[in-house]
């Protein structure tokens, strides 16, 4: 017997699952300044470039998750949703913490070079 229940909304929640699951999986960029101490110019553009990449993918991950459109039916769908959102504003509030740090450590250690 045909089941008239569309698949589509599962494959939206299941994605959701995989976002939530995948999301803190990239990159982990250090916040800690002493960190940045011994690094020179390039390698300081390098870090403020990967965080940057990675605040933007975590932004548009988060667009994402936050204009799915998730059927009420779904038990739990927009709990889920609002939790996947909530972290990854956490983890972009973190990394805008660690790219202050390490444009700061740029700015001391490249205006000498000036």
């Amino acid at each position: 017997m045909a089941s008239n229940v569309p698949r589509l909304p599962f494959w939206s929640i299941a994605g959701l699952v995989l976002l939530a699951g995948c999301s803190s999986l990239s990159g982990r960029v250090p916040v800690d300044p002493s960190a940045y101490a011994s690094m020179d110019c390039n390698q300081l553009n390098q870090a403020v470039a990967k965080i940057a990449t990675n605040i933007s993918q975590t932004a548009i991950t988060r667009g994402n998750v936050a204009e799915t459109n998730i059927p009420r039916w779904v038990p739990g769908g927009t709990r889920v949703a609002t939790a996947v959102v909530d972290r990854q504003t956490a983890r972009i509030e973190r990394l805008q913490e660690a790219e202050r740090g390490a444009v700061a450590a740029r700015d001391r250690a490249c205006a000498r070079r000036r």
